[in-house]
């Protein structure tokens, strides 16, 4: 018999346990959300019985967490990332291994990973300075707390649609349901516990190192894959439009024709390089964005 909603919330949460992280925020911001509304509800049209024996009816209804976290699991294995479940072996080749990136799809999604936070990492900075600049505006007037308070919804939203980025293309599971809030809060007691809980601010430090992490994998991913391109194009390039192959202080240098080929080659070998930065980079931030945008619970 459970008194409160938190105690199913416990309860849930102990039956979650070994699942990602990920999964029992979303779990627990569904029975959250679910029980607080059907309360609510139910104590409107008999607020004569107690919330206790409410919330057994509405479990009953709902599902026991043995239940409920049963159902996750089972789910779970057929909505995972579609990343996760497309891993190769490891090949036994280093050339193999070097080139197989090619066909990674994993390589592919955190190179569009690289490239999108060159444009999203410059939009959160701005978002941030924008937002930040107008809260401290607007802090010495009236209209400050409202100000403060969509601000950092906004951070949280933002947050949330990065995860779903982060899991459609790095291939790991990130939170798909927003944090819950209960419509019986006071609007004071709504601002406190946004401005209190440590996701918000882990969230908006994110955003803000988003953007110089952004810089780092969108150019080198773009420098990378320039140079190649360019390998591959310089028979093109120089044999009729006269380009050089590198300028170091002003000086152009020139290969000879018979090694066009030769250069173009290294070009193809150098395409892989942008790909596998990218998949290192991508598995390391996956990880960083999992510490930082999954409240722990």
């Amino acid at each position: 018999m459970f008194k409160t909603v938190d105690d199913y919330l416990t309860q849930l949460k102990a039956n979650l346990s070994g699942c990602d992280s990920a999964l029992i925020q979303d779990a627990l911001a569904d029975a959250e959300e679910y029980l607080h509304t059907a309360l609510e509800n139910a104590q409107l049209d008999n607020p004569q019985v107690t919330e206790e024996e409410t919330l057994h009816t509405i479990i009953d209804k709902y599902g026991s967490p043995q239940e409920i976290a049963a159902s996750y699991r089972e789910v779970e294995v057929f909505i995972t990332p579609v990343l996760t479940t497309a891993r190769r072996p490891i090949q036994q080749s280093v050339l193999s291994r070097y080139l197989g990136v090619l066909s990674d799809p994993h390589a592919w999604g955190a190179f569009l990973y690289a490239v999108i936070s060159l444009l999203t990492g410059m939009i959160y900075g701005m978002w941030v300075l924008f937002g930040a600049s107008l809260t401290l505006i607007t802090l010495i007037s009236i209209i400050g707390i409202p100000v403060t308070g969509l601000f950092l919804l906004s951070v949280r939203g933002i947050a949330l649609m990065e995860g779903r980025i982060i899991e459609a293309l790095l291939g790991i599971r990130m939170p798909r349901k927003p944090l819950f809030v209960s419509r019986e809060l006071s609007w004071k007691a709504k601002f406190k516990s946004l401005v209190t809980d440590s996701h918000t601010w882990k969230s908006l430090a994110y955003m803000i190192l988003q953007f110089p992490l952004g810089l780092i994998y969108g150019g080198v991913t773009f420098i990378l894959f320039a140079l190649s391109l360019k390998a591959i194009l310089y028979p093109v390039l120089d044999g009729i439009f006269g380009r050089s192959l590198i300028t170091l202080s002003g000086q152009a240098y020139h290969t000879s024709p018979w090694l066009f080929p030769f250069v173009s080659a290294a070009g193809f070998v150098l395409f892989a390089l942008p790909l596998h930065f990218a998949r290192l980079a991508g598995r390391i931030h996956s990880r960083y964005a999992k510490a930082m945008l999954v409240k722990k619970t």
